[in-house]
């Protein structure tokens, strides 16, 4: 009885270790493949969106082989990894959303430097400020927009519905006190190359 037992837990772990391959992603988080709630269509359209943002950033430098890394999740780019400059950061936002089928770019690159406190402070203040004044402002639709601040310059990135949504983010940017620049690399959607269906 005792043999039985042992033999029946063994052979439920055995069995359990073999439903399904897990994978981790830029979430820190195994998915099971087996559970993956998007279609095969969707699963090989992301593979396939992957595949060639990662052959556009190839083709700029090979140095971003190792440095940048692109995950597509149901048509939504997420960026991770190390670049020099804030310029670099706005290049791959703009190499994601001229893939076929982008339906939103997260930007979570980092950009190398030593660290200064009272520099990074400052410009996690700047980007406080706009975030806050861009959520505050019933024009703005603000879950468009990532910003980024790097020695007093403001970037912003995003989707604008409409031409005046677009003045207003650059507006509102203009008015935190301390910025020196304001980038931006907002695309109108009417603009946009591929449009959610």
């Amino acid at each position: 009885m005792k043999f039985k037992y042992i033999l029946s837990i063994l052979l439920g772990l055995i069995l359990s270790s073999c439903v399904g391959v897990s994978s981790t992603g830029i979430f820190g988080t195994g998915v099971s493949v087996a559970f993956d709630p998007r279609t095969v269509g969707t699963q090989i359209d992301d593979s396939i969106m992957q595949k060639n943002l990662a052959a556009r950033i190839l083709i700029k430098d090979k140095k971003y082989l190792l440095s940048v890394k692109p995950k597509v999740l149901d048509g939504k780019i997420f960026l991770t990894g190390k670049v020099d400059s804030p310029e670099e950061k706005l290049l791959f936002t703009k190499l994601a959303w001229e893939i076929k089928g982008a339906r939103s770019v997260r930007n979570d690159i980092k950009i190398k430097e030593e660290f200064n406190f009272k520099a990074s402070a400052k410009d996690l203040l700047i980007t406080s400020q706009l975030r806050t004044a861009i959520i505050l402002n019933k024009n703005i639709k603000a879950t468009n927009y990532q910003i980024d601040t790097y020695k007093k310059k403001i970037y912003v990135y995003g989707i604008a519905l409409t031409y005046e949504e677009k003045e207003l983010v650059i507006s509102e940017a203009k008015e935190i006190l301390d910025v020196e620049d304001v980038i931006v690399s907002i695309l109108l959607v009417e603009d946009l190359r591929i449009q959610r269906e």
